[in-house]
């Protein structure tokens, strides 16, 4: 183990080289930010696969031996077969003494027009005030090049690998990562049987300036309830009166899961969560988070709560549940006197640790049907839950987390804050999941980076910094073993 001041020195080496490469680093983001590598649109699927293999050129030249690992094709609504983008990968390093990380990155992108409301052309890498502005240059390619470049760093100086990296880098994030939990399950044994650690960085900080590291996503439980008196539509003239009408029943039941207060009304639901610990709750006490910058953002007037404290513990650990649409219903401008037949109403929960989705689904179940049954209606009811998607929720303990704070306050002068995610990271969940490994989240975008949004962006900083952040973190890494 290296003694503090000659690893110190060795990081005023590593940042030196990064700081003087800046310009390097920066264009190669701007060429991968130039491939139009949108997953969502078929006839770009071919930029997507071009992705790939730049990706994969890029890890060969640091030495890696890559695997790009080709998953078949798939079929879209339209019948018609498309290739899915292989997915790489890649190792770099095999000393049986170092500790092996591996890295998860995405480089699909996002649709993006430049008429959609950018300044810039969102496929050509554009600096502004210190912001380097272009379609996935926060989500995903500037986190996946930041991490190649701090182990280029390494390369660059001739110094020994403190790690042995192993990276998963996929083209279809953005279309629901199609094939790769598969091929997860594939390599459990194999590819992953010697990774003791998985970092994951693609999503962001909570704050514009405050460097932060997630532990926790809610889950998602999606649900349809429909409810049907016929096989067609009625005229309110004709029947208007007479029957039970299926949307009035809808507007029950929808009506009878959440209060005023955001409060859910199915009896049980939270019953299972985990109790808030004294710990816990001061890790909320020190984060940064601007609550009329959030209120700004959201275009509303006032949130359910005035505490940032009780914002963050009902985005992150509580769950919600949000009513999403009605398909069947009539919503075209002007008036139209129809009673439909059949409607179909739309909600989520967004769940959190320790909430069983076979028991949170038998639980709406059974409310609905209680809800339904006193309206004494002869319509028929039918409640389902399409998607289910589970919570992840890591241990700031661990050694990966503490190794991570610590390359943090080094780069950063300031101790990370340790956040949740209120949305779903189905792939956090599912590393752990099929790998059993330790997963964290590592950000380095800041909160106004604009993903999936209009005129994207990661500021200069954020992308050298991160860079240094990852190169010291490996550093951290091999001091624990």
């Amino acid at each position: 183990v290296m003694s503090s001041s000659s690893s110190s020195a060795l990081e005023t080496e590593i940042f030196q080289y990064i700081d003087v490469h800046q310009s390097d680093f920066i264009k190669d983001l701007k060429e991968w930010v130039a491939v139009e590598s949108d997953s969502v649109q078929p006839h770009l699927r071919k930029e997507v696969i071009r992705m790939m293999a730049l990706a994969a050129d890029k890890l060969a030249v640091l030495g890696a031996t890559v695997n790009l690992v080709n998953l078949g094709s798939h079929q879209l609504p339209d019948g018609q077969d498309l290739p899915l983008p292989p997915v790489i990968l890649g190792e770099l390093g095999k000393d049986p003494q170092n500790p092996t990380v591996c890295f998860y990155g995405h480089v699909d992108v996002q649709p993006a027009k430049k008429e959609d409301g950018w300044k810039t052309d969102p496929y050509t890498l554009t600096e502004i005030n210190g912001n380097l502005y272009g379609r996935g240059a926060t989500d995903n390619k500037g986190p996946v090049l930041a991490w190649i470049n701090a182990v280029e760093t390494f390369r660059a100086l001739k110094l020994a690998m403190p790690v042995n990296f192993k990276f998963v880098i996929e083209g279809m994030e953005e279309a629901g990562s199609l094939g790769l939990e598969k091929l997860l399950q594939e390599e459990s044994q194999c590819f992953f049987c010697d990774v003791d650690y998985i970092v994951i960085s693609d999503n962001l900080w909570l704050s514009n300036k405050k460097p932060a590291l997630t532990y926790g996503s809610r889950g998602n439980a999606c649900f349809s309830v429909e409810v049907e008196c016929g096989d067609k539509d009625l005229h309110s003239g004709t029947f208007g009166g007479i029957i039970h009408e299926p949307m009035t029943d809808l507007i029950a039941l929808l009506d009878s899961l959440v209060d005023p207060t955001g409060r859910i009304q199915i009896p049980g639901i939270y019953d299972s969560i985990a109790a808030l610990t004294e710990e816990e709750k001061k890790l909320y006490e020190s984060i940064e988070f601007d609550l009329e910058e959030h209120k700004n953002n959201s275009g509303v007037k006032k949130f359910l709560y005035g505490t940032k404290e009780e914002i963050l513990l009902h985005l992150w650990r509580y769950p919600s549940l949000s009513i999403h649409g009605i398909e069947g219903a009539f919503h075209e401008p002007g008036i139209k006197t129809v009673i439909p037949a059949k409607v179909i109403g739309k909600f989520s929960i967004r769940q959190v640790p320790h909430m069983d989705l076979t028991v949170v689904k038998q639980q709406v179940v059974e409310h609905l049907e209680g809800v339904f049954s006193k309206r004494n209606s002869p319509n028929k009811l039918k409640v389902s839950m399409p998607l289910g998607a589970k919570p992840w929720l890591a241990d700031i303990n661990d050694p990966l987390y503490k190794a991570a704070r610590r390359a943090t306050k080094t780069v950063f002068g300031e101790d990370p804050d340790f956040i949740r995610d209120g949305s779903t990271i189905p792939v956090a969940r599912m590393f752990q999941t099929i790998t059993q490994k330790s997963v964290m989240m590592f950000p380095i975008g800041a909160a106004d980076d604009g993903e999936h949004s209009q005129n994207e962006k990661i500021s200069r900083h954020n992308y050298i910094e991160g860079t240094k952040v990852f190169a010291a973190f490996f550093l951290e890494i091999s001091k624990l073993h």
